[in-house]
């Protein structure tokens, strides 16, 4: 079975960053800053950066997300992982 490595980057020698190495160059930096942001604040950030999904039809992310309700209660994302 074919295996992917998390990070997505990869040394000059073409073998996987480890992930304590992407940590340290940063990785997860964006992870930690959006925990702590307002879910709303989250949500324009990546509405204004254009993210697309990587789907065929490039759906804009932040307009996805921006139809999850307003309303309190439990949620439940649900995610292709195959578009990885």
């Amino acid at each position: 079975m074919e295996t992917k490595p998390l990070t997505g980057r990869f040394r000059a020698d073409g073998r996987p960053v480890t992930l304590k190495e992407y940590h340290a160059a940063g990785g997860y930096d964006g992870l930690v800053m959006a925990l702590s942001m307002h879910p709303d604040n989250v949500q324009k950030r990546v509405q204004d950066a254009r993210l697309r999904g990587r789907g065929g039809a490039g759906f804009p992310t932040g307009l996805k997300w921006s139809f999850v309700p307003k309303t309190g209660g439990d949620k439940y994302f649900i995610v292709n992982a195959d578009e990885m």
